[in-house]
């Protein structure tokens, strides 16, 4: 039963969900107009939806659940060398990939899907490219959404104590709702401004947690007592039984000795920032913006957004073991530490406009996965194979049917609430950011870059990461590695020696590359 409090924070968030499904029913009847307008917008976004489009969709509930968890769980290192890594690739993907993709997709036959720019750059004419982009999609963007969908649930259950899986499913019918109904220009007008939620919801979390420490001398005498726990060279290892629960004595969690975290480790994760080169929620970003002149600005806000959100991610984590030292016992349940912190410090209504910050992180991400998706089956496998004739309206009935196996898919993924974003989105992010990361690179700065070449470096992307996470990885030692680090270098080995070893592309191929820099405007 809900108290008055519940009643406030309940409040707060449905307002939050009516907001969200209205923008769903603004841009219903313009999204439907075409593919064009429903898959991209018609390339008519502005440089601040854009920035804040791409990353809010980019850092689904790992932002405020998934980085906080894993600070309160092993320290600053982990974290600290992921968000760097992070950073990096947030600013180089916008430097040197954001423009070219723009300009790129127009010339490549006024491309309005990422899948469909990789057959488009080479002149596929059988869409061998952009079939095979699809499905590699469609495979990881389902754990992806699982991911998100996980976000959900535990937040209701955490915040009420009601069941995981019901609020688990109605938050992910409600992305779907206005996915289906908006389409890209919904989802980016809810993202910009889930963005700026979820900006504000971990500023406020960060200041309040500050407050109420008892001084930073005091918090960091605390902090330095737990092994590795500060450390950017050492990691912090709870102690455990045999359920996966840590291990607490005279009421306060033990620790270990600290673990090695060397200079192969620190080189893995800052490979996180790889993943970037690869994701289709923030390259079909720079394939809508309204202008490629534009470009600079949505950068710069980008950036300044991805940096301060992440420091305030992982010192809600690190101050929050620190307040609340044996409150959470396992790894998953860490990552409700901004829930609970949210809770304790703010007035019910208050606590529900912050935590909806979690439900935008998800809700942001999710809806881009199965916007991609959709688009990517009913575009380039539908259209691009099975029935090149169809018109919009067939294209857009297959990319509901599409959103709908996705949110099943995904509904299963997240089914068991005690999946840890933080490693069901490593897996995602690896997949698609060592299958499709290089192919952007090379497809946008090598001019004898070949179809084949393509295909090769998105199978061996795939195949690796698929193989060494579940294979190879478990073996520790170097091995131990990030999976997107090797999949990422060997993806990129196959294109060159593949591309080298194939028939040169035709001149047309040669020319469009040639000349698609040209500054007159797409």
């Amino acid at each position: 039963m809900l108290t008055d409090g519940d009643f406030l924070t309940m409040l707060a968030m449905l307002i939050y969900f009516i907001v969200v499904i209205t923008i769903g029913f603004i841009y219903t009847k313009r999204s439907n107009s075409s593919t064009n307008e429903y898959f991209i917008g018609g390339r008519r976004v502005g440089p601040w939806f854009t920035a804040l489009s791409a990353e809010a969709s980019d850092m689904s509930g790992y932002l405020l659940m998934g980085l906080p968890g894993l600070a309160y769980w092993c320290g600053a290192s982990d974290v600290g060398w992921t968000c760097i890594g992070l950073a990096l690739g947030t600013w180089l993907n916008w430097k040197f990939i954001a423009e070219r993709l723009r300009r790129y997709s127009v010339k490549a036959g006024d491309s309005i899907t990422v899948q469909g720019f990789y057959s488009a750059r080479f002149h596929d004419k059988k869409h061998i490219v952009s079939t095979i982009a699809a499905i590699i999609t469609l495979i990881f963007f389902c754990v992806y959404c699982g991911s998100c969908f996980v976000t959900c649930g535990r937040l209701f259950s955490a915040l009420f104590g009601w069941d995981y899986s019901t609020f688990m499913i109605i938050g992910a019918l409600i992305v779907f709702l206005y996915t289906l109904l908006g389409g890209y220009l919904s989802v980016v007008a809810t993202d910009f401004i889930q963005g700026c939620i979820m900006f504000v919801a971990l500023a406020i979390v960060v200041i309040g947690s500050v407050a109420m420490t008892l001084g930073a001398d005091a918090t960091a005498m605390a902090l330095q007592d737990i092994p590795g726990f500060l450390s950017m060279t050492s990691i912090a290892t709870p102690i455990l039984d045999g359920n996966g629960m840590q291990v607490v004595q005279d009421g306060l969690p033990l620790f270990g000795d600290a673990g090695s975290y060397g200079v192969l480790t620190v080189v893995s994760t800052l490979s996180w920032g790889l993943g970037y080169f690869g994701m289709p929620q923030v390259l079909v970003r720079f394939m809508g913006i309204r202008s490629a002149d534009e470009v600079k600005v949505s950068r710069r806000i980008a950036v300044v957004w991805v940096v301060i959100s992440m420091a305030c991610a992982i010192a809600i984590g690190i101050l929050g073991r620190s307040l609340f030292p044996a409150d959470l016992l396992t790894n998953a349940s860490a990552e409700t530490i901004f829930i609970l912190l949210s809770k304790i410090m703010l007035p019910s209504f208050a606590c529900g406009l912050v935590v909806c910050g979690i439900l935008a992180a998800s809700m942001s991400s999710a809806s881009s996965y199965l916007l991609i998706t959709g688009s990517a089956v009913a575009e380039n496998i539908y259209r691009g194979i099975f029935k090149k004739e169809a018109t919009d309206a067939q294209v857009l009935i297959i990319n509901r049917i599409t959103l709908a196996v996705v949110l099943l898919f995904g509904i299963f993924v997240a089914y068991d609430e005690n999946s840890v974003i933080f490693t069901v989105v490593s897996y995602a992010w690896a997949g698609l950011g060592a299958s499709f990361g290089p192919l952007t690179i090379l497809a946008l700065y090598w001019r004898r870059m070949t179809k084949e070449g393509a295909i090769a470096g998105m199978l061996t992307g795939t195949i690796v990461v698929l193989v060494w996470h579940n294979l190879i990885k478990p073996l520790g030692g170097v091995f131990g590695i990030y999976e997107l680090l090797p999949a990422f270098i060997l993806s990129a080995i196959a294109i060159i020696v593949v591309s080298l070893l194939t028939k040169e592309p035709e001149q047309a191929v040669l020319d469009d590359f040639d000349h698609y820099m040209d500054k007159e405007e797409n």
